[in-house]
């Protein structure tokens, strides 16, 4: 299965936490435990989870249900971002977490490609219509 976002995210606070047990990170550069809170990794993964579930029952050639539970998961982490002030997903999360959708339904046997092609759409706008983080 494709790696979740949220756990690069527990390794890196994980190698932030070692470096500052090994006294070679300066505390006040430690950052990690404050972009990702225990509440915003638990919500994230219970939508991931979601999704996950969602695509074992999916049927890869039917465009409608696969554009159908990626409306589902983006509007969930919709709702986990505005949760968290509109802040929870920065660039380099967004870039993750779409990166994950599009492996999670390659690996169902989605061809991402002809179905964003097929809709007008470049690959990397799968996500952009429901999307506002």
């Amino acid at each position: 299965m494709a790696e979740r976002p949220t756990t690069n995210w527990r390794r890196g606070i994980a190698a932030e936490a070692a470096e500052l047990a090994a006294g070679t990170l300066d505390p006040d550069c430690a950052c990690m435990v404050d972009l990702y809170s225990d509440e915003l990794l638990s919500a994230t993964d219970a939508v991931l989870n979601a999704f996950e579930t969602e695509l074992a029952t999916l049927d890869e050639r039917d465009d409608e249900q696969v554009f159908a539970a990626v409306e589902r998961v983006v509007l969930a982490l919709n709702a986990v971002n505005e949760a968290h002030d509109e802040s929870a997903f920065e660039t380099d999360e967004r870039e993750q977490l779409c990166l994950y959708i599009d492996e999670a339904l390659t690996e169902q046997g989605v061809d991402v490609i002809a179905l964003t092609a097929r809709h007008g759409l470049g690959r990397h706008e799968l996500t952009d219509q429901w999307r506002n983080w």
